[in-house]
């Protein structure tokens, strides 16, 4: 389920017990400095929630803006707006619109789940999230067809079975990304591979690196023969059923 988020960048206050040496030179090391006032010096310093999710399935901290919204099935912070150990709570894990009916809740509010956001559908895809079957109906009906023609089916599909079959290619043990070995030249685009130390997507003829902010080095796709595959492979099957993925804007030339 889908809502309108302020922001997926809302900020935090960093410790207040940051070392002194971190403050500005402006800010002048004198004796006067009292450690109450460092003290509310750092409670008025912001940093990003943790909250935006790479293609490897990781959940990081960064400024910039996400295109997606989605979860992971219930509350992964603390009071404090901070992630705890836990990086899901169950296998329903979903990509999400960023605005639904007009809908609006705070990022990270106490006994609510954890907003995550996403660079792109592509981003979500590789981590391991489908489209929401609520907020993104269309794109859910395309995708339950697709699953069930890829697997020959013509019986319902079920929710529980697609998450199911999800969690056991995307995740090796409780937090660890699962890869899968694969043909470079056989994925679609929109798929992402682990290349080199960097999760790459692929597009047409290329390979772009992932960053935060969008997609930046491109090399030859036909420079890389196998590589290890981050998409789960259902998600793959499902790219190359003809889902029409969104991709974010810094992929193209």
């Amino acid at each position: 389920m889908s809502m309108l988020v302020p922001s997926d960048v809302e900020f935090q206050a960093v410790s207040p017990l940051a070392p002194i040496t971190s403050l500005p030179a402006r800010i002048k090391l004198r004796q006067r400095i009292t450690r109450n006032q460092t003290r509310r010096y750092f409670l008025m310093q912001k940093s990003p929630l943790q909250n935006r999710v790479t293609p490897t399935g990781e959940i990081i901290a960064t400024a910039y803006r996400g295109s997606w919204m989605g979860n992971r099935g219930g509350r992964l912070h603390n009071d404090r707006k901070q992630l705890t150990a836990k990086r899901w709570t169950s296998k329903h894990w979903i990509c999400c619109r960023l605005s639904f009916q007009g809908r609006q809740r705070q990022v990270m509010a106490a006994n609510r789940y954890t907003e995550l956001f996403f660079l792109d559908e592509a981003t979500a895809f590789a981590a391991g999230h489908r489209p929401c079957a609520e907020c993104r109906r269309s794109d859910f009906n395309s995708f339950i067809r697709m699953w069930a023609e890829i697997r020959d089916r013509d019986e319902r599909i079920y929710v529980r079975e697609i998450d199911n079959q999800l969690h056991l290619e995307r995740l090796a043990t409780g937090k660890v990304k699962r890869r899968h070995e694969a043909r470079t030249h056989e994925l679609p685009d929109g798929s992402f591979i682990f290349h080199q130390g960097h999760p790459m997507l692929v597009k047409g003829d290329s390979l772009l690196t992932w960053t935060p902010a969008g997609y930046t080095h491109r090399i030859s796709k036909s420079s890389v023969d196998r590589a290890d595959l981050l998409t789960p492979p259902s998600l793959v099957g499902i790219l190359q059923t003809g889902y029409e993925l969104q991709i974010h804007e810094s992929s193209e030339p």
